[in-house]
């Protein structure tokens, strides 16, 4: 049992998720080969990133629906720059009309930050004679006849008799002290697999990061704090991993390959289907449009106008119409006698609703 309230809360599940790729990849490879180690470093970080792949979709509908209200939030700025408090109270108004949470956004983000240390904190507790940062100082055998979390006493030999060509996953390329726990350690090995990984590491970490600028708005690259933080994600950050790549054990290189190259394919998979989804949504509005529309060459009919007298009866066809049709003589339509025979003309005015007199011929 561990402490809730310590760090074990992180490193138990980390090195429970690990340890049980490592026991399917040892079925297939071997409990020592360096491939079924690495494989199970890999396995950790798709694990998580599939744990995480709802939030993330979530990251990414919130970072485009901030882009779009990127004009609503500049005129915000514009408008109550000088008072913090009121400018904050109209972004989270802002926030609520449209249904988003930036941080929420940031959960993916974050939640990967515990896991590496985690992660970290666990491949160096496969070495235990190194001492420092918390962690005591042991001999070799004493170190080996020690689990380490959920991995036995026989995993943690396993790990250290595992290399390639003397490279061992739990080393790093500048390493000086604690060689002697693994079975074998060469250098030039080290640093002959270690570059590659940290080359590679840099150059994924820089793909994902302008995949993530090229579908930025225009409004949004404009801003000066976003163009800021483009240029921290686009050299700043892949020439961290490139500079901080010989101070990192081969196994904390392999999660951060693997982790960018989860990222780019998610990315692309993400924002295809997000795109066909606005797309969708275009067609269904046009097509809701063109279906209310009048066919071509067709006038818009327009609601005729109610004919209602004052007193707001309905109004009711004339009698004397009725009898125009039906006999051909025409009736004054006020008072009810005929018109004189001689064809002369009366000054009398129909009433309301009533059809014009036609003169007979």
């Amino acid at each position: 049992m561990f402490n809730w309230f310590s760090l074990d809360i992180i490193y138990y599940p980390v090195s429970g998720i690990m340890w049980l790729w490592y026991k399917l990849f040892a079925l297939i490879l071997g409990p020592s080969n360096f491939f079924a180690w690495a494989l199970s470093v890999m396995f950790l970080v798709f694990s998580l990133r599939a744990i995480l792949y709802k939030p993330f979709v979530r990251q990414i509908r919130t970072t485009r629906q901030m882009q779009e209200l990127q004009p609503q939030i500049k005129a915000l700025q514009k408008k109550y720059g000088k008072d913090r408090q009121r400018m904050a109270l109209e972004m989270q108004k802002l926030q609520r009309e449209h249904g988003f949470n930036p941080i929420l956004g940031c959960l993916p983000m974050l939640a990967q930050i515990p896991v590496f240390l985690g992660l970290y904190h666990v491949l160096r507790s496969f070495n235990r004679t190194q001492g420092g940062f918390g962690q005591p100082q042991l001999s070799p055998e004493l170190n080996r006849s020690l689990g380490n979390y959920f991995f036995s006493a026989t995993d943690v030999g396993h790990f250290l008799d595992a290399n390639l060509f003397g490279a061992p996953l739990g080393a790093n390329m500048i390493q000086t002290s604690g060689l002697d726990a693994f079975t074998e350690f060469s250098r030039p090995a080290v640093v002959a697999v270690g570059i590659p990984l940290m080359l590679l590491a840099g150059i994924a970490t820089y793909f994902n990061s302008r995949a993530s600028v090229a579908r930025q708005s225009p409004e949004a690259a404009a801003n000066p704090q976003t163009a800021m933080m483009n240029k921290l994600a686009l050299y700043v950050f892949p020439l961290g991993v490139v500079v901080g790549g010989p101070f990192l054990p081969i196994a904390i290189i392999v999660y951060w390959v693997s982790n960018n190259i989860w990222t780019f394919g998610q990315q692309h998979y993400v924002f295809g289907r997000i795109e066909k989804e606005e797309e969708a949504k275009k067609e269904e509005a046009l097509a809701r449009r063109a279906a209310n529309a009048p066919a071509p060459g067709v006038k818009p009919t327009k609601p005729k106008k109610s004919t209602t007298p004052a007193n707001g009866s309905a109004a009711e066809p004339a009698d004397d119409a009725v009898d125009v049709a039906a006999t051909g003589t025409d009736i004054e339509t006020d008072s009810g006698s005929e018109k004189p025979a001689d064809g002369g003309t009366t000054d009398r005015t129909p009433r309301p609703g009533a059809r014009p007199k036609k003169r007979r011929r």
